[in-house]
């Protein structure tokens, strides 16, 4: 195994574990919304992909994540406002990412969405 191999495997496996241990809050209802959301600053090749991914997933939301060629982490989540809003203000506080710019803008719904991606093709690619 190549040194890079072994720590990317590391990587993630500490993500993972961060991911295991976020208490979820109990969320009041609030409205299903779909929010496009790019994340600019330093956000690739530290698991922010990988973390948005598994939170997005654990909170229930539906939707995708991506890298983009210039160096921001792109995503559209739907479900429930509370929920979204929560898994923003977390990976803003990241302390191994530096979002220094985030835009989010209003998405139309998805109708029969079942799942959170790793790609907008939804294709989950850990």
């Amino acid at each position: 195994m190549k040194l890079i191999d072994h720590l990317i495997k590391l990587r993630n496996k500490y993500v993972t574990r961060q991911v295991n241990q976020i208490v979820i809050p109990q969320f009041d209802s609030s409205k299903n919304i779909r929010e496009h959301v790019v994340f600019s600053g330093r956000v690739q090749n530290i698991g922010f992909r990988m973390e948005v991914f598994l939170l997005a997933t654990k909170l229930g939301l539906t939707g995708w994540v991506m890298n983009r060629d210039d160096g921001s982490v792109e995503a559209e989540f739907q479900g429930a406002q509370l929920k979204i809003e929560f898994l923003i203000q977390y990976m803003k506080s990241l302390i191994r990412a530096k979002v220094k710019t985030l835009t989010i803008e209003p998405a139309d719904l998805i109708q029969n969405e079942k799942v959170f991606c790793m790609n907008e093709d939804n294709n989950t690619i850990l």
